[in-house]
């Protein structure tokens, strides 16, 4: 595909980033506008959404290099190099989760009304990361022989050269925008607090379970077993969403 957009002298735009920045813009912009429609203050929010995306950022940086790490001992300044791809998004999610939770209650802000506000936008966010992972190659699939299976040409990107795979990058941006748009249905009918934020992470949890398998990245295996790492934690992310579930459901039954 395309890793560098342009260059312009020394300078260059690489397409990953510019994708990741959009993602994050569009993000903010949804939250900040579900967050006056429910009367939360937009300063509150857009300080809590760039805590969050810097907290995602270097949580899934880490888990990259951890699952990766003989590759950065020989190259370190390669941790920084971001633009060029390398997140893995569970190392995102759980450190974006714990600091973004412990910020919202911090601000003094409804914590599992805030968490809905954020939630669609996370996975409308995550539409323009997976398009920018197409753009650069990275998070590739297996070999493929289906009809859809597409080949990487640019000697720059990361992933194998003429070889078709399958477009599990596109896979997973089509995943996350039926997840957004099923997150804006379930918003319509509250049954509890916190529900948005439950049905984004187990969808979350069981579209990554399913995809798993059509990477060809390395997806580390410092857990060990038949399953990739990523895939793990995808079993955990299901149970930990069903746990938080039935945990707010059972708490507003008893305020009722």
């Amino acid at each position: 595909m395309w890793p560098t957009l342009f260059h312009w002298g020394e300078f260059s735009v690489q397409s990953y980033g510019l994708f990741v920045a959009m993602g994050f813009l569009l993000g903010l912009g949804l939250a900040l506008q579900e967050a006056r429609r429910q009367g939360i203050p937009g300063e509150r929010i857009l300080d809590l959404s760039l805590v969050v995306i810097l907290a995602a950022l270097i949580g899934s940086r880490l888990l990259y290099i951890l699952l990766d790490y003989q590759t950065y001992l020989k190259d370190p300044w390669a941790f920084f190099k971001i633009w060029e791809g390398g997140l893995v998004f569970f190392g995102g999610l759980i450190p974006a989760l714990v600091i973004g939770l412990w910020y919202i209650q911090k601000a003094g802000l409804p914590l599992w009304q805030t968490a809905d506000v954020l939630a669609p936008s996370a996975a409308a966010g995550q539409v323009c990361g997976r398009l920018g992972c197409l753009a650069a190659g990275c998070c590739f699939g297996r070999p493929a022989d289906v009809p859809w299976a597409i080949t990487f040409t640019n000697p720059a990107s990361l992933a194998p050269l003429g070889i078709p795979l399958h477009p599990t990058q596109l896979y997973e941006a089509l995943v996350a925008l039926a997840i957004f748009a099923l997150l804006l249905i379930l918003r319509r009918t509250l049954f509890f607090t916190g529900q948005i934020l439950v049905g984004y992470l187990l969808l979350t949890g069981v579209a990554r379970f399913l995809t798993e398998p059509f990477r060809g990245d390395y997806r580390g295996n410092l857990i060990g077993g038949a399953w990739s790492d990523t895939r793990y934690l995808s079993v955990l992310l299901i149970i930990f969403s069903l746990l938080l579930g039935f945990y707010l459901l059972k708490k507003r039954e008893k305020r009722a």
